[in-house]
């Protein structure tokens, strides 16, 4: 989760707005988006800054953290998205209708939440 204190948050905060503005500003100067290779070079970056030594736990944090932020974005951005575009343009048939009255797959699983 990218929940961080809100003294480092601040902290951080006005160096990722400068490099966010150095990054829009690249692509303005290029007149095609580089958007991607430019975040994988930031990030690609900060990981071998972060976890220099080649040891299976650095290596597991960093491939974690990634995933992490992967399924951050998805749960965030990405699924509430997707059910916008479900309730615009229907649902492929051959998925089962979803009932929300009934208890939800990992509640049954699980037996969460009674």
């Amino acid at each position: 989760m990218p929940y961080v204190k809100k003294d480092n948050r601040k902290e951080l905060q006005t160096t990722l707005d400068d490099l966010v503005s150095i990054l829009h500003n690249l692509e303005d100067k290029s007149g095609n988006t580089s958007r991607a290779g430019n975040l994988n070079y930031i990030v690609t970056y900060l990981i071998n800054e972060m976890y220099p030594v080649n040891k299976y736990s650095e290596l597991n944090d960093a491939v974690g953290f990634l995933e992490c932020c992967k399924l951050e974005l998805y749960r965030r951005r990405v699924g509430p998205y997707e059910d916008v575009a479900i309730k615009n343009n229907g649902d492929m048939s051959n998925y089962p209708a979803i009932n929300t009255k009934k208890k939800s797959f990992f509640k049954r699983i699980f037996n969460i939440g009674g």
